[in-house]
């Protein structure tokens, strides 16, 4: 410390220390000691890094690094860590191998502890055009509602899952809406006037575009565009509308047609993923029952 009587320094009153002779707008810094505790920090965080470069690995040399003398390996240990943890979810997984979904679903606990790993498949296979709560989008159909192109049993479900929608293979399901370009200009006009009125409940039954519609289009969307046919054709009467129901768009779907296509994801889950996420999209239909959608 400096001398406390020195003409360069005075003794801050309160604290007892010099003062180092600096002052910042009134603002004197006092010449205390460096704090031990900073000083005994700094001391172990040396100590600490020296023996963690010894036991760890640490230094790159090459395309390779040092090991430590503890020869741990990050990589292995999360391979480790995943395996364990894959073994623990074959556990219960394997239960949805069997179709057996009534007994799956009546077992509240094995449910409750898959319904996670579910809407993870979800996420990451079906959110991507489905939407990550199930509601669709243009292109795509909604699967929390109460519209089915197939059925919304978790049978059917995995079904479709397993050999998906005009996906190439022989037990795909197929659909196809045929263009309808042999039509005169003005009934297209008609039945799309008809069909975009339908959502709304305001469609005139005693119009020429009812009329059509029932000679072309209800053996597939059912008499007045309800669905449920159980066939790949869509309701046209509800909220969920794939591809939009305003004029311009039904004018375009029957002039050029409409052919969506679902992968089939039975070469890339297993059958009982597949199970696993009939029976999540099925409870997304069956909350949707339940909330009146």
């Amino acid at each position: 410390m400096s001398d406390p009587h020195s003409d360069h320094t005075e003794v801050d009153p309160i604290t007892g220390y010099d003062t180092t002779g600096h002052d910042w707008n009134g603002i004197r810094e006092l010449n205390t000691p460096f704090p031990k505790i900073v000083i005994w920090a700094l001391i172990l965080t040396f100590v600490y890094s020296v023996i963690a470069w010894v036991l760890l690995p640490s230094w790159p040399v090459g395309r390779t690094y040092v090991p430590g003398l503890l020869g741990l390996n990050q990589g292995e240990m999360a391979v480790e860590d995943f395996r364990a943890m894959d073994a623990k979810r074959d556990e219960w997984l394997a239960r949805f191998g069997a179709e057996d979904f009534a007994s799956l679903q009546s077992d509240d606990a094995l449910m409750a502890r898959a319904m996670p790993a579910a809407e993870r498949l979800f996420q990451d296979n079906c959110a991507a055009c489905h939407g990550s709560d199930g509601a669709g989008g243009p292109g795509f159909p909604a699967l929390n509602d109460n519209y089915w192109f197939w059925g919304g049993d978790p049978e059917t479900i995995a079904e479709t899952l397993q050999f998906g929608i005009n996906a190439g293979n022989d037990d795909t399901r197929w659909a196809q809406m045929p263009a309808f370009d042999w039509m005169e200009r003005s009934e297209r006009f008609a039945v799309a006037d008809y069909v975009a009125a339908l959502p709304g409940g305001q469609a005139d039954e005693t119009a020429a575009g009812a009329m059509i519609f029932a000679d072309n289009c209800s053996s597939c969307h059912g008499d007045g565009g309800i669905g449920g046919m159980m066939n790949g054709a869509p309701s046209l009467t509800d909220a969920s509308v794939i591809y939009g129901q305003d004029r311009a768009t039904i004018l375009q779907t029957l002039r050029h047609g409409r052919q969506g296509v679902m992968p089939a994801w039975g070469t890339r889950l297993t059958e009982a993923e597949i199970n696993l996420l009939a029976l999540y999209v099925s409870e997304l239909s069956r909350n949707a029952a339940e909330e009146g959608k």
